[in-house]
């Protein structure tokens, strides 16, 4: 066994005990009668669950394989029961790696944001009432998965246009595991078809831009009510009560960053307003996150990108029903069943591919 080995299977032997070290603490009567301690300890044990099942398993293969090879050494083993060890040890050690790598993967650090809520940014870029269009339906595509994984959907601010596109949504994705499960959508997608408004039959293409930002409390980022400019002016958009009469829409400005967010969707100016106060947590808090894991993190360029929104990560392309994703080689044939809401697939391979370039990182000397 290797230094590394070693250090690896320490790591799980401490990481096992510490679970049952909290599951003795569980049933602690003091700690039952703490609910605050209580749950704090079962989201800890919780988290643990995983890699101290998958380690256990890993040990009774261990065993396995031991027993076939004092099988196979045993001089006295028949013939037929000897190409019957080699067998089971074939398939007993393709299990032992599939399962070490499992472990590798489950003892990578965790991202600690993957657990946030996330505020959502759609912008229609080049391709003017195609990209509009195409920012609405990739909101659409979002939501549909949104509502496949129970989470709860709410538009901050829109920017309709009047054929049925989106000039600019923002939204706030709640639920578990939305920012895990969607952090890799930043970006460019571009969409390659033939425009309802384009006569001529040619195929167009055009960008949208997708920010997804985890969401700041209060406690992530801390903002100086004096580095904020606040102008109230009144709503547009299609005509009803309240529009261009009332100054309910709101600006905020952050002054040290230049920052600046607007929601007009609410009739209240105070719910406006607390609404853009989310986005701007987010935004500042992504600022401040960038320059850190630039100052920490300069030679490692991850194989899922960076997250940049000028990045061009995918192309739906609607004459051969196809969707590429750039960063990972991944094409699929089932472009309709994608904009439905279908993403588990190419966020499956996103993640795992994110976990694997990590994990060679970790693991190169």
């Amino acid at each position: 066994m290797t230094t590394n080995d070693q250090i690896f299977i320490q790591k799980l032997e401490m990481l096992q005990d510490k679970f049952d070290g909290l599951t003795h603490a569980l049933s602690d009567p003091k700690i039952i009668a703490d609910q605050a301690q209580f749950q704090r300890l079962a989201k800890e044990r919780a988290d643990l669950a995983e890699v101290v099942e998958q380690y256990r398993q890993f040990k009774i293969v261990l065993k396995e394989i031991e027993a076939t090879e004092e099988m196979l050494r045993d001089a006295r083993a028949e013939a037929g029961l000897r190409e019957m060890a080699e067998h089971e040890r074939q398939e007993l050690s393709t299990r032992k790696d599939r399962l070490e790598q499992q472990l590798k993967r489950l003892l990578l650090p965790r991202d600690p944001r993957d657990d946030k809520n996330t505020i959502l940014e759609i912008r229609a870029g080049t391709g003017g009432d195609e990209a509009a269009l195409f920012a609405a339906e990739l909101f659409r595509m979002y939501t549909r998965y949104a509502e496949n994984h129970r989470w709860h959907v709410e538009i901050i601010s829109s920017s309709p246009t009047g054929i049925g596109g989106l000039k600019e949504v923002i939204a706030a994705i709640e639920g578990k595991g939305v920012y895990r499960h969607l952090k890799f959508e930043s970006g460019v997608h571009r969409v390659q078809r033939v425009p309802v408004t384009e006569a001529g039959g040619r195929i167009h293409t055009s960008a949208v831009t997708v920010a997804v930002l985890p969401e700041a409390e209060e406690v992530d980022i801390t903002i100086d009510p004096s580095d904020l400019r606040i102008d109230t002016f009144c709503a547009s958009g299609p005509g009803g009560q309240g529009v261009n009469t009332t100054h309910s829409a709101v600006r905020i400005t952050h002054v040290p960053t230049g920052t600046v967010v607007s929601c007009q969707d609410e009739r209240s100016q105070l719910k406006n307003r607390n609404k853009a106060m989310r986005v701007l947590r987010a935004r500042l808090l992504e600022v401040e996150q960038s320059r850190q894991e630039a100052e920490m993190a300069k030679a490692r360029k991850s194989q899922v990108g960076t997250g940049d929104r000028s990045e061009k990560i995918r192309t739906y392309n609607f004459p051969q029903n196809r969707v590429t994703d750039h960063r990972i080689g991944l094409t699929l044939h089932r472009l309709t069943q994608v904009l439905d809401g279908d993403l588990d697939e190419i966020i499956e391979t996103l993640i795992a591919a994110d976990q694997s370039e990590r994990l060679n990182t970790v693991m190169t000397p």
